[in-house]
């Protein structure tokens, strides 16, 4: 019975939604009708990025104009402050990152012929200044990670620049390693997100001008649920990486890091409001991972125990009824000190949102009646069957927790071979977006 208690707590609990939002208010909502939207899927809006000076709290989110910059640190006073042009505006504009470090905002684009951009924002609320545009160093990058444990910048172009001039970026080294879609980047140690190469861990700490090393700490170049490996966020403690495929249906995963010759996904979640949801972005803070989903807004997880992360709340930013493309949520910034959570949807702006972290949302259990599984004890093949077509997943679990099979479940019938498997206690979990059911079953 303890066994079971414990494989039961390391699932993914499952929930049904028909609202709009549980557990997250709208403080604030800012969408501006005279900004055109890109040529593709018609986006407006693009990264959302958060500061903090003088103990005042500022949003940042990217348009295909520029960077718009809200004072939101009085929730019934918010406004926009200023705005820097984008070297390139207009409707070919579809990427805008931006990182801080020392009062300067960089901001880069993936289209046109645009630059690199620092802005000082150290006078906010008053003004801002554009103190650096230039293509000298890159023209594009889809992304930046700042490093300010180091002051260095990564780029997705596989370029490391130094900050110790703020002002004057140094070209560092370049390596195709870092020629990837996002990354995170802690004292000298990317966790690159590669697309279709996956994931890999590079040590850079070595890297000089004149001493042009790193070393591949480790890497998963294949595992459950994989797709083009879009972006993630590492925990404070360094122990874990929260993990995001952007491919319809493909759902976030939760990384093991504590061996890096053997990282494990211990998690497998998502949205389940669609079978083709797409986590976009995601930044994990404290115990809460916050994950801007396509087309299903806000998500919120506590991720306390790793192996199970718990849904908090959620809040719809996208309401048309498809999943058909990339479209809704793009990013999320969730360190104001306030609490305040900033949320960027590429159709409908900027968000603020406050979040009721008191009540995690509820499970629900299929009927007894619906599925049975036999044989068990089994030792060459297990069924699951039900008693009506369902749209579901299924995994089995072992001792550790670790997920052996993913599956879709699409008919009334499937045969999961077990020969090969060692013997002993397993876990079935059977779910889909609204319920789940588990059983105990002895491989012998």
């Amino acid at each position: 019975m303890k066994l079971l208690l414990r494989l039961f707590f390391v699932l993914t609990p499952f929930y049904s939604f028909s609202q709009l939002s549980e557990n997250v208010e709208l403080l604030f909502h800012w969408d501006e009708d005279s900004l055109v939207g890109s040529e593709i899927y018609d986006n407006t809006y693009n990264e959302v990025w958060g500061v903090v000076l003088e103990e005042r709290e500022y949003a940042i989110i990217g348009s295909t104009a520029g960077t718009h910059i809200f004072d939101v640190t009085s929730t019934g006073n918010i406004s926009e402050v200023a705005f820097v042009a984008g070297k390139v505006q207009g409707p070919e504009i579809i990427h805008r990152d931006y990182h801080d470090y020392q009062n300067y905002l960089y901001a880069v684009s993936d289209e046109g012929a645009s630059s690199l951009q620092i802005i000082d924002i150290s006078t906010l609320p008053d003004s801002v200044s554009l103190v650096y545009d230039s293509s000298d160093l890159f023209e594009r990058s889809h992304n930046i990670f700042i490093d300010t444990a180091t002051a260095k910048l990564y780029t997705t172009n596989g370029n490391i620049y130094t900050l110790d001039d703020p002002l004057d970026p140094e070209f560092l080294y370049n390596t195709s390693l870092l020629s990837c879609h996002d990354m995170y980047v802690q004292n000298d140690t990317a966790y690159i997100n590669g697309g279709y190469s996956g994931f890999i861990i590079v040590d850079f700490s070595q890297t000089t001008i004149d001493n042009q090393e790193h070393e591949v700490l480790g890497s998963l170049p294949t595992y459950r649920d994989q797709g083009y490996n879009h972006s993630g966020w590492l925990t404070a403690d360094g122990k874990y990486y929260a993990m995001a495929d952007e491919t319809w249906g493909m759902r976030m995963k939760m990384l093991d890091l504590s061996d890096f010759l053997n990282i494990e996904v211990i998690a497998l979640f998502g949205s389940y409001i669609d079978e083709n949801s797409i986590p976009h972005n995601q930044i994990i803070s404290g115990n809460y991972l916050y994950t801007a989903y396509y087309h299903d807004g806000l998500y919120v997880h506590d991720i306390s125990n790793p192996s199970n992360p718990i849904l908090v709340g959620y809040y719809d930013t996208f309401l048309p009824d498809h999943h058909d493309s990339y479209m809704g949520a793009w990013g999320v910034y969730p360190f104001l000190p306030s609490g305040k959570i900033l949320l960027s949807d590429m159709q409908t702006g900027l968000y603020v949102f406050d979040i009721n972290y008191d009540n995690p949302l509820t499970t629900f259990e299929f009927d007894d009646t619906i599925f049975s599984v036999f044989p068990n004890p089994c030792s060459e093949v297990l069924k699951i069957q039900t008693s009506t077509t369902i749209n579901a997943n299924f995994e089995l679990i072992d001792y550790n927790g670790r997920i052996l099979f993913s599956e879709p479940f699409l008919s009334k019938e499937y045969s999961l071979n077990t020969s090969n498997l060692s013997k002993g206690i397993y876990l079935l979990k059977v779910y889909n977006k609204n319920k789940y059911s588990t059983y105990k079953i002895q491989v012998q």
